[in-house]
């Protein structure tokens, strides 16, 4: 039985977390929202190869929720800024 690590698989989950961490850096969000999109392509990539890796499927997942959440965050920070250079 081989053992092989997925690379795309590997990446997905790996920029995902990443694109979940940039939740917290308000205006740098769009970085988030770049690597969630990055990752999400691997992730469904690696899916189609090995349909059964949870490394994959978590890469999917975690891309989405930072894509969505990412997307959120920065929106919201420029309607911030936005609100206040009209005062």
């Amino acid at each position: 039985m081989e053992n092989r690590s997925n690379g795309k698989a590997t990446a997905s989950l790996v920029l995902g977390i990443i694109s979940l961490v940039f939740i917290f850096f308000s205006i740098y969000a769009f970085i988030g929202v770049i690597l969630g999109i990055i990752g999400l392509v691997l992730g469904i990539q690696a899916k189609k190869q090995n349909p059964q890796d949870g490394k994959a499927t978590a890469g999917v997942v975690l891309s989405i929720i930072g894509l969505a959440l990412c997307t959120i965050t920065f929106l919201a920070c420029a309607a911030c800024i936005g609100t206040l250079a009209s005062l």
